[in-house]
Formats: structure tokens, sequence, C-alpha cells
């Protein structure tokens, strides 16, 4: 792999690991027009998302500074209930990582991924329009339910294609909760499922650096970690104004063209 091309699947993971594009789709589009083939070398990958979870940690580390002093704090207070809250909605996902973890990734190295992509894009596209055209009324903290509701929404988003942070965002938003509070309850759900993620593939494939020089592995990383801090902002502000359609628009039209380029 050359280093450019480290560069721009770096900017790639980190801009769409937060925007509600889905990063598992561009990432399988952005190796596809590339040329890159790495999917048996998980070291790149591995990086990437470690530089994602920096990212968010540095660009929420008020909110989680807050969680760390409240969870060590005498008795029960917002703080210990939302880490609660987070728990709950992690359990899904961890339930389709032991299960499915397998399938998914023969998905991933399937000759029709491209199809699946383009199709969890378009249905990324229609829960973002229509999280943005209904008006539920808007709940000022998150319910031990809709954390789990939301949880469920993050772990069917590990279909390739179906965005993550776009699916939790707009499940969160649909069930009446607020703007602010889903956006950074959305981002801040993510960070053990993706560091747990990471662990087991190193014990699986190990950090193998066949085909990646040490060069292009640094530069992804370093380009992943500056590119998600400003996506991680940008998308926070997103959320609060309300600005989803936007990227529904932009789902459709790249879900169409991956379909379109598996027929064509």
């Amino acid at each position: 792999m050359e280093t450019i091309e480290a560069i721009i699947l770096g900017a790639v993971q980190g801009l769409t690991e937060f925007l509600p594009v889905s990063s598992s789709g561009h990432l399988q589009l952005a190796k596809a027009l590339l040329g890159v083939e790495i999917e048996e070398n998980l070291t790149f990958d591995v990086m990437l998302h470690a530089a994602t979870v920096l990212s968010t940690i540095v660009v929420l580390w008020a909110e989680i500074w807050g969680l760390i002093k409240g969870l060590f704090s005498r008795g029960m207070n917002d703080e210990k209930a939302l880490i609660i809250k987070l728990i709950i909605s992690m359990i899904p996902i961890g339930v389709v990582g032991l299960m499915f973890k397998d399938y998914i990734d023969a998905m991933l190295g399937s000759d029709y991924i491209m199809v699946v992509v383009g199709g969890m894009l378009l249905l990324t596209a229609a829960l973002l329009a229509f999280a943005y055209y209904a008006r539920p009324r808007q709940k000022q903290t998150i319910s031990y339910r809709d954390s789990f509701i939301i949880g469920l929404s993050q772990a069917v988003a590990s279909m390739p294609g179906l965005s993550r942070s776009g699916t939790t965002i707009a499940t969160g938003l649909l069930l009446g909760n607020n703007k602010a509070a889903v956006a950074t309850f959305s981002f801040l759900m993510v960070l053990a499922p993706i560091i747990g993620q990471s662990l087991l593939d190193v014990m699986d494939g190990g950090m193998a650096l066949t085909g990646i020089g040490v060069g292009p592995l640094v530069a992804g990383f370093i380009t992943a970690f500056i590119v998600g801090c400003l996506a991680c902002r940008f998308m926070i502000d997103i959320v609060k104004r309300g600005k989803l359609i936007w990227f529904a628009v932009y789902c459709a039209i790249v879900g169409c063209v991956a379909i379109g380029s598996y027929i064509f």
C-alpha cells in the first residue's frame, strides 16, 4: 500500500465514522476504487478504528471526564445513570458480534458486497429522511428503554453500508429524544464496542504488517485521527441544527451508484 492510499483511506474512515453515511460501506467503495486489497491484513483497519476512538475521546473529553468523576462519587447521580444506559445500549451489538461476526466477515469478502452496501445506504437514506420529517416531542433525558432500542439499532447497523451513527441518531430522534443528547450518546456508546472488536481482531489475526509499511500505517492513523476530530465536532453541530436531510440525499445517490456498479 502506498502512503497516499493510506492517507485517502484514513480520511475516508475519519470522516465517515461520524457522518451518517456508513464508514464500512465507504471503506469498501474506496478500496475498490483504489484497487487496494488488504482484507486479510487486519492491522490497518484496527489502527484506523483506534484513531477514530481517540478522536472521539478528544472531542468528548469533557463529557467522558464528567462520567468518570460521577462514577466515583457517592450515591446515584446522572452520570452513573448514563453509564448504565450506555452499558445497556452495548448489549445488542455484543450479542451480534459474538454470534454473527463470521457471517458479516464473509459478506464483506463476497462478490455481491456492492449490492449489500448500496441497499443498506438506501436504507440509511430512508431512516435519515424519516427522522428529518418526523417531529416527535423532544425528551430531555434518554430513558433506559430508549437506550436499549438505540442499542438494537446499532446492532442492526453491523450490516455493511448501514450507517451506525445515522441509524442510532435517527432512532434516538424518532423516539423523541433531545438532539444534542442523542448525538453525544451515539458517539459515546460506540467506544467500547469498537475497542472490543479491535482487540478481538488482534487476538484472531495478529498485528502482522504484510503488505503495509510502517509509513503508510502511521500516515493513515494520523489522517483518520485529525479528520475524525473535525467530523465529530461537525456532526454534533449538524444534529443540533437538524440538517440530516442532505446526508439522506447523499446516501441515496451513493447507494444507487454502488448497486449500479455491480449490475453494469
